[in-house]
């Protein structure tokens, strides 16, 4: 199957992805409670809670995309669950890039290629593991 690499590689950055983006949300999550507890919760706006939701879903969301792209990369059955999973990757990492930017944070060029990079070619890998069944001959 000539995704399966692309699949493996892309998952394994995903896993690492993910656990970064867990970690993130948990420490500002903490971080925000800290504040709270001081008296500088009313300084924490809606928007705080919902990036903090983004980045804990998107996380999770990431981490489960890496693990079926690692434990299903020799598997054409699974390929369409693994585009799936890459396209929500890539939807939380837009909501996530739009949402810095109503909070104020200017545009990162950086932030959007790493986010669409990595999922993208998680995506293309799936599609060529998609794609292996149709060019297989009929046994």
């Amino acid at each position: 199957m000539k995704g399966h690499k692309f699949l493996k590689v892309t998952g394994i950055l995903m896993i690492i992805a993910a656990a970064l983006y867990i970690i993130a949300g948990v420490f500002i999550g903490g971080l925000g409670a800290l504040a709270a507890g001081l008296g500088a919760g009313s300084g924490l706006t809606a928007s705080f809670y919902l990036a903090l939701v983004v980045t804990l879903a998107g996380g999770v969301c990431q981490l489960i995309a890496g693990i079926k792209g690692v434990k299903h990369c020799k598997s054409s059955e699974n390929a369409k669950k693994c585009m799936v999973w890459g396209i929500v990757v890539v939807a939380f990492n837009l909501f996530a890039l739009i949402l810095d930017m109503v909070n104020g944070s200017p545009f990162d060029v950086m932030n959007l290629v790493t986010g669409l990079v990595v999922p993208g070619l998680y995506i293309y890998g799936a599609i060529l593991n998609s794609r292996a069944d149709d060019s297989q001959p009929a046994a």
